[in-house]
């Protein structure tokens, strides 16, 4: 009767020996397949942050091999809108009346200027020792200005050319602007400042230094002309 028990008792024991060992087994190849799964989901992550990676660093030298040519080599990019004024101003006047143009037709501004800037004493007319009365009077005067050609000349389709007058004419600092710029294709509107002088025939005379573009005729202000005035003749000209 004890035997009995005891090889029953040993079958029991045996049994659940096998059933542990069994579900260790189990265990430890789910735990196997699951680490397994658990490695190929997060292969992928990784070769999906390495490709995000590459994928920067490949929109980043794109981006840099096709930043503009201001950017990339220094030069300036072509302008945003198609109206440039350029002008000339020796005491201010000139300058209003352009910012004003400027700003009703939303345009591009280049100031023209001599290398050698003009006192007080060099616009003095009644001085034959004067700057400007030494150049007035020599047919070889040559100004050098601190640029010629604006940044995105070709881009613009209207330039007004501002300038002082000066004896009835144009201020000669602007012939190297003109001379130096090819106004093909493009519509140039000539404006002037001065104490009384008209605007004569300066635009015409610097529409033939030019020798392209179509040039309208000009218009003459004076330090004192307003805002709307300017304005009025900015959009009669329909640009």
């Amino acid at each position: 009767m004890g035997s009995q028990a005891n090889r029953e008792k040993a079958v029991l024991s045996r049994r659940t020996f096998l059933q542990g060992a069994f579900t260790v087994v189990a265990t430890m190849s789910a735990g196997a397949v699951l680490s397994a799964c658990a490695s190929q989901e997060v292969a992928p992550a990784s070769s999906s942050a390495a490709s995000s990676a590459t994928a920067t660093g490949s929109l980043s030298a794109d981006a840099a091999s096709s930043s503009p040519p201001s950017e990339a080599t220094g030069e300036a990019a072509a302008p945003a809108g198609s109206v440039l004024v350029a002008y000339f101003s020796a005491t201010g006047t000139t300058r209003g009346v352009a910012e004003t143009i400027a700003a009703h037709a939303n345009a591009d501004v280049f100031e023209i200027s001599p290398v050698d800037s003009y006192t007080e004493e060099d616009l003095d007319y009644n001085s034959d020792e004067s700057r400007t009365s030494v150049e007035r009077n020599d047919p070889n005067r040559s100004i050098a200005l601190v640029q010629t050609v604006p940044d995105g000349f070709d881009a613009y389709d209207t330039v007004f050319v501002g300038y002082p007058i000066w004896w009835g004419d144009a201020s000669w600092v602007v012939d190297g602007f003109v001379a130096g710029n090819d106004f093909a294709g493009k519509t140039v509107i000539p404006f002037c400042t001065s104490g009384s002088s008209s605007i004569g025939s300066s635009g015409q005379n610097l529409a033939a230094l030019a020798g392209s573009g179509e040039w309208l005729e000009g218009e003459r202000f004076s330090g004192s002309t307003a805002a709307g005035e300017i304005e009025a003749w900015v959009e009669g000209l329909g640009v």
